[in-house]
């Protein structure tokens, strides 16, 4: 089922919405089953319920681990990048991987763990933390990946949750010229739990750590009581496979439950599809794990496909602007995946931090995580892909498990901006204000899903109420995405932002992004935040927090010409009220712009900001505060 030309392209999505039974089940004729499925889908929106395979019988690890050990065990599955780029990298085999793999399930099982129970994985990147996902998901057990810059409090909600049994951290982490002491964030999260019975250390920094007696084990000393034979554990199709948590900036975090079969399948089929993954490529996604992008597009994706997957350990600032280039260079990267927030802080640096680094190994290009502006994409595409590889511009979600709309490399027509046309077997629909389908192009509307597709979650992990409320009640017989999105004249779709993020001024619907990607087109702009704010006679108006490449000498001069460029770009009617530079963004520690925290600031609103110690630099907020306009 390869595409390899815009025809076959166009072949594979007639036939995935003709026949999406027969679409899919092909796909999964690639795979080892232990038994294959016969049933291929059921499904029903309205309560909502979707099963993909569900007679069929597999183990996700035997087909990222054992079905490559005859063929290509001695290739590389894992290249490991420290922190530290004098400490030396990790090439780990297949082989060495199914070991690595086996001995620690026997550690989960020696510690109490069997199918079905919770693991919560706290931990820095190294390539134990794959490890630790692998041997879960190898004797049935579900992990809970919680990104290891989450506070106490984060983590506890979300172990309490799961009610996980066991949690596997580390000691501590390095990031840049800092030193995080997860163990003692376990420590405190642990408190606020009743759950977890076992707690597994690994060791990374070497930093003074406090175990508690018949709580916690070290890694190391676990690893050498057990053998590395370990027969995987037979799985349902439908069985519980991970539950990750949205990164919960309003309300209670939602645990999104991904299943075994539809979940591989799709991963793998879209990991090969979009990026033309090619035999001996060497894939770098520079994304944590603790986070879906990580768990599809790090580990499963990847491995379930025989690549060489590259894990980075540090972030792309330090020791200086370049570690992303160099790291390319070094191990020769074929295909590089990042987000918009990365390349637009890498686009503020000094070009010499790209051009000292041979990059010429790259074919493909790929952003995620939000709709990357036009500047940065074509920063992107002249400065690192030396107008020679194409730009994937991967729309999707934690929900959606995998990506839904991109281009495909090479084979799809690419447009700045958008995320083009859907994967086979996705079927986006524009839903209007009122509820219908929209049927022309060149129309806005709400972005929702006809169709279900294999890797979708099957409920929020102990409330499948509010998974319907949130997800399938908003328009009936729809999932609903949350995104307000735009298709062209041409069929291609770009996300206009999250439909809570639109504007209504003077009764028109201006989505954020449209206006945060005609203010960055201004050559002093590096990156833009847009809010509504009440108004006394439009209802809503518009506030733009902006970051400058340089310090503003002329504020006003700089206003007004923002302002015009916003007006020519979108029209006058979306030209904000207010205008304010600030010398940072309050984000999450995965790039996701706060928006709630700036509506309040914009708002006036300062006493009721909410939770900010999961920022990125909760320091940013004051700053902002202090000048608010």
């Amino acid at each position: 089922m390869e595409i390899r030309s815009l025809e076959q392209y166009h072949k594979a999505y007639k036939q995935s919405t003709e026949d999406p039974e027969g679409f899919w089940g092909s796909v999964a004729e690639e795979f080892v089953w232990r038994k294959s499925p016969d049933s291929i889908l059921q499904w029903d929106f309205e309560k909502p319920e979707v099963k993909w395979f569900s007679d069929g019988q597999l183990n996700i690890t035997e087909n990222c681990l054992d079905r490559h050990l005859d063929t290509i065990g001695d290739q590389t599955a894992i290249i490991w990048e420290s922190n530290d780029p004098e400490e030396d990298s990790l090439k780990i085999s297949y082989r060495e991987l199914h070991s690595l793999v086996c001995r620690f399930s026997n550690v989960l099982k020696r510690n109490g763990i069997s199918k079905g129970d919770r693991v919560c994985i706290y931990m820095p990147m190294v390539p134990e933390l794959a490890v630790a996902v692998l041997a879960c998901a190898r004797i049935g057990a579900v992990h809970s990946v919680v990104f290891a810059g989450f506070s106490s409090t984060a983590l506890a909600d979300r172990i309490n949750d799961a009610k996980c049994n066991l949690v596997i951290t580390a000691d501590g982490s390095f990031r840049g010229k800092k030193v995080i002491d997860l163990k003692s964030i376990v420590d405190e999260g642990l408190k606020a739990s009743t759950s977890v019975k076992k707690v597994i250390v690994l060791k990374r920094t070497g930093s003074a750590v406090n175990l508690q007696q018949g709580r916690d084990v070290w890694w190391h000393d676990e690893i050498t009581k057990v053998d590395d034979h370990c027969p995987a554990e037979v799985m349902n199709a439908e069985d519980m496979l991970f539950i990750l948590y949205t990164s919960g900036s309003t309300g209670k975090p939602k645990g999104m439950v991904h299943t075994c079969g539809g979940y591989m399948v799709f991963t793998t089929y879209t990991f090969k599809t979009v990026f033309q993954y090619q035999p001996g490529d060497v894939y770098w996604c520079t994304a944590d794990i603790g986070w879906i992008t990580g768990h599809s597009y790090i580990v499963y994706g990847p491995l379930s496909a025989g690549a060489t997957t590259v894990m980075f350990e540090g972030v792309p600032s330090f020791p200086d602007m370049g570690r992303f280039w160099e790291v390319v260079a070094k191990h020769r990267v074929n295909i590089f995946y990042t987000a918009p927030t990365a390349i637009r802080a890498l686009e503020k640096a000094d070009l010499s931090y790209v051009n000292r680094h041979d990059l010429s190994s790259l074919k493909v290009l790929g952003t995620v995580g939000e709709p990357i502006n036009e500047e940065a994409w074509h920063w992107y595409d002249q400065n690192i892909g030396k107008g020679k590889c194409p730009i994937v511009d991967t729309w999707w979600q934690t929900e959606t498990g995998g990506i839904m709309i991109s281009p495909i490399a090479g084979i799809t027509p690419v447009k700045p901006t958008y995320a083009t046309f859907p994967i086979p077997g996705i079927q986006p629909v524009l839903i209007d204000e009122g509820g219908s389908p929209i049927e022309e192009n060149d129309k806005e509307g709400r972005l929702c899903i006809g169709f279900p597709w294999p890797s979708m979650a099957r409920t929020i992990y102990g409330n499948h109420q509010r998974y319907k409320e949130t997800y399938f009640s908003a328009y009936s017989g729809y999932y609903f995405t949350g995104d307000g999105c735009k298709r062209d004249k041409d069929g291609m779709y770009r996300i206009t932002g999250r439909v809570d993020d639109v504007i209504i001024v003077s009764g028109h619907n201006l989505g954020t992004a449209e206006i945060e990607s005609a203010i960055d087109e201004h050559h002093q702009v590096v990156e833009t935040a847009v809010v509504g704010f009440p108004h006394d006679l439009k209802g809503n108006a518009v506030y733009a927090f902006v970051i400058t490449r340089d310090p503003v000498d002329n504020e006003e001069q700089l206003r007004k010409e923002i302002l015009s460029l916003v007006s020519d770009t979108i029209g006058p009617i979306a030209k904000p009220d207010k205008i304010q530079f600030v010398a940072g963004l309050p984000k999450t520690r995965s790039g996701k712009i706060m928006r709630r925290i700036l509506r309040k600031i914009a708002s006036r609103d300062n006493k009721n900001l909410g939770d900010i110690s999961t920022l990125l630099d909760p320091s940013v907020v004051e700053s902002i505060k202090q000048g608010a306009l």
